[in-house]
């Protein structure tokens, strides 16, 4: 695409783009997406996790400009559209980023990029779209990664742990599985417990921490860093599972909007080895 760079250096060009633009831009990024496995592995450095933005371009372009840096990666957790007033710049900005910093920016997939698989509502993004962007999103948007891990004890998801022996086995699930379905749906509940059925009103999966514990431990991982789920609390389960949630979508509910940094030279047991902090 020709015009990334202008994009990268002022983003507010992306509400200008044409529709052959955009068709060129998902072309690109679809590409690139199907050269890469489900499961970001990253090495080294200081990771910064963003939760859901929900079309919040304003809170995605703070933390472009404050923490996009050669030191840092950047790992967006998902639900990059629908709710929020600028899901179309929200996305279409973080896809160029993708495209211009392939090593230093990751876009994982929420469940508002499962819209191939799952109708959902609210869908705002979605059904503003025609029909040739809306398959040409839907298809980009599909093949996402679905998760991050760090050797020090820390993996990244937009929902809930999915039932798998070791942490490569995310490379194999596919679109629309079960597995899938618990990465990009679940939510997590305080108290034990393990599968504890689907919710009666959004359908999502609920798990408690007996489940996340056996998933927790079976995977050698310390720390879940996750969004997707609002109205659970920031820390449960001893500390060891973090939900952060980066849009201001749910200001009544998540009144401040936080970012996690993790440094992966020093150990992470808990969240209280993580810096949160508030944007």
């Amino acid at each position: 695409m020709e015009n990334l760079a202008d994009i990268v250096e002022n983003p507010d060009v992306v509400s200008s783009l044409k529709i052959d633009q955009r068709e060129d831009l998902l072309c690109e990024a679809e590409r690139a997406f199907e050269r890469k496995q489900n499961l970001v592995e990253l090495k080294s450095g200081q990771v910064i996790f963003v939760g859901d933005t929900h079309g919040d371009f304003q809170a995605t372009k703070y933390i472009i400009s404050k923490y996009l840096k050669p030191e840092n990666k950047l790992v967006f957790l998902g639900d990059y559209v629908d709710r929020g007033p600028n899901s179309a710049e929200n996305i279409d900005y973080l896809l160029a980023l993708k495209l211009f910093y392939p090593d230093s920016l990751f876009l994982l997939m929420g469940n508002h990029e499962g819209r191939s698989v799952i109708e959902f509502y609210p869908a705002d993004f979605w059904q503003g779209l025609d029909p040739k962007l809306h398959k040409h999103y839907s298809s980009t948007l599909s093949k996402l990664p679905l998760a991050a891990t760090t050797p020090n004890g820390v993996i990244a998801l937009h929902g809930a742990l999915p039932d798998i022996e070791h942490p490569e086995d995310i490379n194999k699930i596919k679109l629309g599985t079960e597995l899938w379905r618990q990465i990009t749906w679940g939510d997590f509940r305080e108290g034990r417990g393990r599968f504890l059925g689907d919710d009666m009103l959004t359908g999502r999966p609920q798990f408690g921490q007996d489940y996340f514990d056996k998933i927790m431990n079976r995977l050698g991982k310390n720390v879940l860093i996750r969004s997707h789920q609002p109205d659970a609390s920031k820390f449960m389960y001893h500390k060891r599972c973090l939900t952060i949630f980066t849009s201001s979508a749910y200001r009544l509910i998540v009144p401040q909007r936080t970012i996690a940094i993790a440094r992966l030279d020093k150990e992470i047991k808990t969240a209280d080895d993580i810096v949160i902090e508030i944007i």
